[in-house]
């Protein structure tokens, strides 16, 4: 892809974005006496409309409608954070969660422009993550309706969205330090642009991408003070970065063999418990 096709996107999905989120007024159109659902309704109307007449080719509309989506919840969780409620905190989920998802695609479209498309936004990651942000929803919920003070342990909330922002911090430092070679799937064959990363964030631990998001999907449910997803997260996403890194390393032993192995001898995986594949000598 073109550097300039590459700049056309991020820009296009960061206008987009921003246009979302510029839901944020909605609060001051209704104190003019329109009610809430009216402006909220024609709020979305006017957005959907908009964004056919500026992105009218499909492509650009489908990337401007993603990233217009995701700014809207940004928006729509700033709204909520500052309200006097007890899903004051919910809101600083969703501001966490949309510019998770954000960042994801922007990034990938800054770095490595070659692997871009709509599945960098993750939003269709698996059937499985989609269940775990639904059940996440769904217990901060009913634990808000019948324990509302369970959800207002700000120490606690803070706590979550500490790590929150160390996993998402830790994860944009390495798809930046790892340029080209970082992508969303697995490779299974190398590249002639493939190299072995071993500097910045790379020095400290092997996965730093797995890392932060080991810490940034826990953070979400400390931040909710979600105790029964807390704990299943911390289980289901530990089983699945051990069984991901194993699955990653036999590509890259593969792929640079005593290199890679002396790599893994000196820099540990990072994640808690989990080292990795073995290797038989």
């Amino acid at each position: 892809m073109a550097p300039a096709t590459l700049g056309s996107e991020a820009r296009l999905s960061l206008a987009a974005f921003l246009l979302g989120a510029s839901v944020v007024v909605l609060p001051l159109l209704t104190r003019s006496g329109l009610q809430a659902r009216t402006v909220l309704a024609l709020y979305v109307a006017a957005l959907n409309a908009l964004l056919l007449l500026l992105y009218r080719p499909p492509p650009r509309y489908q990337i401007a409608i993603r990233a217009c989506f995701l700014g809207f919840v940004f928006g729509c969780g700033l709204l909520l954070s500052f309200s006097q409620s007890s899903w004051s905190h919910f809101g600083w989920y969703m501001c966490s969660l949309s510019l998770f998802h954000y960042s994801e695609y922007l990034v990938t479209a800054v770095n490595n422009p070659k692997s871009l498309s709509l599945d960098s936004f993750l939003l269709n990651h698996s059937l499985e993550y989609t269940v775990a942000a639904v059940s996440s929803w769904i217990e901060f919920t009913v634990e808000n309706y019948f324990w509302p003070e369970m959800k207002q342990l700000t120490w606690l909330s803070v706590t979550g969205l500490l790590m929150v922002i160390f996993g998402e911090c830790l994860r944009k430092a390495a798809m930046f330090t790892a340029g080209s070679n970082f992508n969303h799937v697995v490779q299974n064959e190398k590249s002639e642009t493939h190299t072995l990363v071993t500097s910045g964030v790379y020095a400290w631990c092997r996965h730093p991408s797995y890392v932060g998001w080991f810490y940034w999907s826990i953070g979400t449910q400390v931040m909710l003070c979600n105790p029964i997803c807390g704990v299943a997260y911390a289980l289901t996403v530990w089983r699945f970065f051990r069984d991901r890194t194993e699955e990653e390393e036999i590509s890259l032993i593969h792929f640079f063999g005593e290199e890679y192995l002396d790599y893994k001898k000196k820099v540990p995986t990072g994640l808690p418990f989990i080292k990795g594949v073995k290797v038989e000598l």
